[in-house]
């Protein structure tokens, strides 16, 4: 097979170890060249540097190949690369990497056969583990509510039968007020503020219960942990906002799209980098993203076409900015959603509304555009064609000739 890269470098990136080959074509020939370095930063720099020797006929190297994900990024940072393919994109799923299968990674990479990843600058990947990490917080914040929940239930207090939200002002007092020893219902229903005082009678028998000691330390340690945990979650988006500012503009553009706020905005653009120039078309974009349909088809007949493997960061945030804009009103998106949920059913529907909006950011990314909101969506002019057509055709079965006539609109 030809060779379209002349001098590249394939090498194959392991937790310990990493083996490189070094693939150089001219004049016909082929000159390969397979070392193994450690994977530490004193034994990344010998790699760095016993390859491109200043002067060098090999230097400097067209295109340096990754495969792997184990010490990808340190080596990415050591060697100034920034280009790298997915395991997949060279070898099967299930195939172990062996000395034999390095070389073919350069030899791949020569002829133009490895599709490169998307590797985002590196202001961009320090507000990617920033905007992750938070993610990783508020999941587990919500993981230590259900079990403060949970405590509370099994001591008999249903305070969440009656307050809409246990961790808001009234329901720390109330269990703070637990922890120390208070067990009067009436001094802890005193201790509601706000509209939740309008539900005394109901909020004295919730907390009639059989709190314990025992629930007590439960409670006091997993309440810590919540007001803990909600402390990191404020210095991370602290420091989000300081690292975001540059991108401001694409934030305050992507906020006009139905169901985006700040924050959904914030990991849109630190998953994606904000500079569409990399994804040539918006659907190039949905599929890295993994929020389009998979094609699966053999012999005329569909198989299983579920979506691809993404990043779970992205797609989870657009498919929560999905369930938001199917419940707003008198927008696009909830029409669309409500049209597809009928046929399709309540997910596939949320996932192609993910796919509108991530399609919709690449478009207003690209052009620097607000989102305008379509003033007849295509889905109700197709429900308003289909009343006329089911009302004609009543009429006209009973042997009335139905004649259209547009009418003046009344001011």
């Amino acid at each position: 097979m030809e060779s379209i890269i002349p001098r590249c470098c394939g090498i194959d990136v392991h937790k310990a170890q990493l083996t490189a080959c070094v693939r150089l074509t001219a004049e016909g020939q082929v000159v390969e060249l397979v070392e193994s370095f450690g994977t530490t930063t004193p034994d990344l720099w010998p790699c760095a540097t016993i390859w491109r020797p200043r002067g060098s006929p090999m230097w400097p190297w067209s295109r340096p190949a990754s495969i792997g994900s184990a010490c990808t990024m340190p080596l990415r940072t050591s060697l100034s690369c920034s280009w790298s393919t997915p395991p997949t994109s060279s070898m099967s799923r299930d195939a172990r990497p062996t000395p034999s299968t390095r070389p073919p990674i350069a030899h791949l990479l020569a002829c133009g056969l490895l599709r490169a990843s998307f590797v985002p600058p590196k202001p961009i990947r320090r507000l990617r583990d920033l905007t992750r990490y938070r993610k990783a917080l508020i999941e587990e914040r919500s993981r230590a509510v259900n079990r403060l929940h949970k405590i509370l239930e099994d001591a008999g207090v249903k305070l969440s039968c009656v307050a809409t939200d246990v961790m808001g002002v009234s329901g720390r007092a109330m269990m703070r007020a637990l922890i120390d020893g208070q067990a009067d219902p009436e001094a802890l229903a005193e201790l509601a503020r706000g509209r939740l005082r309008a539900k005394l009678p109901a909020l004295r028998r919730a907390l009639a219960g059989r709190f314990e000691e025992h629930h007590a330390f439960l409670l006091e340690r997993m309440l810590a942990h919540v007001e803990d945990l909600e402390s990191d979650i404020t210095a991370l988006s602290e420091r989000i906002e300081e690292q975001i500012r540059p991108f401001e503009p694409a934030i305050a553009l992507l906020r006009t799209i139905p169901g985006v706020e700040r924050r959904a905005a914030e990991v849109i653009v630190a998953e994606t980098g904000a500079d569409m120039s990399r994804f040539p078309s918006a659907g190039h974009l949905a599929s890295w993203a993994g929020v389009c349909p998979g094609q699966n088809e053999s012999a005329g007949k569909r198989k299983s076409a579920k979506t691809r493997r993404g990043s779970k960061w992205l797609r989870g945030t657009l498919t929560e900015c999905a369930r938001a804009a199917s419940r707003s009103r008198g927008t696009y998106l909830a029409a669309r959603y409500r049209q597809l949920a009928r046929r399709r059913g309540d997910k596939k529907a949320t996932l192609a509304i993910a796919h509108e909006i991530l399609c919709t950011c690449w478009h207003m990314l690209s052009t620097g555009e607000f989102y305008r909101e379509p003033t007849l969506s295509h889905s109700d002019e197709q429900i308003i064609k289909r009343i006329r057509r089911r009302a004609i055709g009543q009429l006209e079965h009973q042997g009335y000739k139905v004649i259209l006539e547009l009418l003046p609109k009344v001011a």
